[in-house]
């Protein structure tokens, strides 16, 4: 983990207070490439009406669109909470290199938690972080769990 690490998973956590004062799960992530962010995203689940608007797809989509292809080589993604198998799979499918998210999905993470992606022989590998600024991640989660009983 390098400091680095820090200054852009702050970056993700500002993006899932977006999701969180949207009434949405509160999860947010980023692309990078060479120290440049390419990629934005949070969850708009709820006001997309998609099952599929998680933070880390629209990030890896604009991403994609701003490198012009799907070939996320040499990116990495920042995410607030440990990827499920739907974005797991879109990392696989795009190549990103490296995954640093904050907290475990003890429910539905697929880099650790319940699964781990990357054991299994894919295409393609990443190289994954977690834990970076669990406490921070965790409690904006926890918060938004709490109001919503």
């Amino acid at each position: 983990m390098s400091e680095m690490d820090t200054v852009f998973m702050n970056q993700a956590l500002d993006l899932a207070r977006l999701a969180y004062e949207a009434e949405e799960i509160p999860v947010g992530a980023l692309v990078v490439k060479d120290g440049e962010i390419i990629g934005r995203g949070y969850n708009l689940r709820e006001k997309n009406r998609l099952a599929t608007a998680h933070a880390e797809i629209l990030a890896i989509e604009e991403a994609c669109r701003s490198l012009g292809g799907w070939r996320l080589d040499g990116c990495t993604l920042y995410v607030t909470l440990e990827p499920c198998p739907m974005c797991a799979g879109a990392i696989i499918n795009s190549r990103i290199g490296r995954v640093v998210y904050g907290v475990e999905d003890a429910r539905a993470g697929c880099l650790g938690s319940v699964i781990n992606f990357n054991s299994y022989p894919f295409n393609h590998s990443f190289k994954i972080q977690g834990g970076v600024c669990a406490d921070k991640c965790a409690e904006i989660l926890r918060e938004f769990f709490a109001k919503r009983r």
